[in-house]
């Protein structure tokens, strides 16, 4: 009996031995890879911002407007891994051709996995939601219409250019032309059809500036720059990309902006977003800021079409808040 059993503590010794030597297995799994976000410069995004009011109203076919391009164009080549410009003919809602220009800064061009972020840079003709009747004929600003969602991706082209997104992460800025001229509210003799906004992003949707081109999902900014801002969750971009919004709002939340972007369902509202989830096939939101129900003359912000849609209403710790939110979303993916 005792043989038999120094034989079996031999036996067991040897086991324990021969499993010591083998590797452990994890009994978690890996904590998640922390993502180092550059900082974003909401005084930066500022300067960009009134470096586009400084060449006045952005109006199609203005001089204006060429200058904006320019230095548009010239600033994201500055910037980006590569620019291309997307001249286009269009008609307005008067039946009128135009000339139009989008302007698209890219990063990583060659990845297969893509982000948007976009903007419209023009300005409105008309400053028709004005309340004196005298402004309705005024070309506006477009500091918080426009100009300031072009300044955040301004600030993040300028950002991304001294940290890189991952290389296998592509990510597309795209300036659209000509969202803001849709039929005045005066003109009683012009059908007010949807389709008569976003002349830009409606072109680029049906004909990319990259034959075939696909993206992973967009986000597009408007009228994001003003203090106290309210970001509800536009309800086409609610209904068609649920899981986009989701993503951006939950960062927005976990980094404590739950005051500006509201967990609740807005207007639906006819923006360029609509034409890039319907035509490119490309799930986009719609980062808009719009009113509460006890808050409206209309849906938009307070000076939207107006001629008091300058300068005034900018504000930078609105641009850094957003500016934080975008660069986690991008930078996390």
């Amino acid at each position: 009996m005792k043989k038999i059993l120094l034989i079996l503590g031999i036996i067991l010794a040897f086991i324990s031995c021969e499993n010591s030597n083998k590797p452990q297995q994890a009994s978690q799994q890996p904590a998640k890879k922390n993502v180092t976000v550059p900082a974003f410069s909401g005084d930066s995004a500022y300067y960009f911002v009134k470096a586009q009011c400084d060449f006045g109203p952005r109006v199609p076919g203005s001089e204006a407007h060429e200058d904006c391009a320019e230095w548009l164009t010239a600033t994201l080549g500055g910037y980006c891994d590569t620019v291309y410009v997307q001249d286009f003919m269009t008609r307005l809602y008067n039946g009128n051709g135009i000339e139009g220009r989008n302007i698209i800064g890219s990063f990583n061009p060659e990845a297969k996995k893509r982000i948007i972020v976009a903007a419209h840079w023009d300005s409105r003709p008309f400053a028709d939601n004005d309340p004196d009747e005298r402004n309705w004929h005024t070309p506006i600003d477009g500091a918080n219409d426009g100009a300031s969602g072009c300044g955040v991706m301004l600030e993040m082209a300028r950002v991304m250019q001294s940290q890189r997104v991952d290389d296998n992460l592509g990510v597309d800025l795209i300036f659209f032309d000509l969202e803001d001229y849709g039929t005045p509210k005066w003109d009683d003799e012009t059908a007010h059809d949807d389709m008569v906004w976003g002349l830009g992003s409606q072109y680029w949707s049906k004909k990319p500036h990259i034959s075939g081109y696909k993206a992973y999902f967009g986000i597009l900014l408007d009228m994001v720059g003003a203090g106290n801002p309210r970001f509800p969750k536009e309800y086409y971009s609610q209904r068609d990309a649920a899981w986009v919004l989701n993503k951006v709002w939950r960062t927005a939340r976990d980094m404590g902006y739950t005051q500006y972007f509201i967990n609740e369902i807005g207007d639906p509202i006819n923006d360029d977003h609509i034409y890039m989830t319907h035509f490119a096939g490309i799930p986009t939101i719609d980062m808009i800021h719009l009113n509460g129900d006890d808050d409206r003359t209309s849906c938009f912000y307070p000076y939207w079409h107006t001629i008091n849609d300058n300068m005034s209403q900018i504000n930078k710790s609105t641009l850094q808040m957003v500016g934080n939110v975008l660069m986690k979303v991008v930078y996390s993916e």
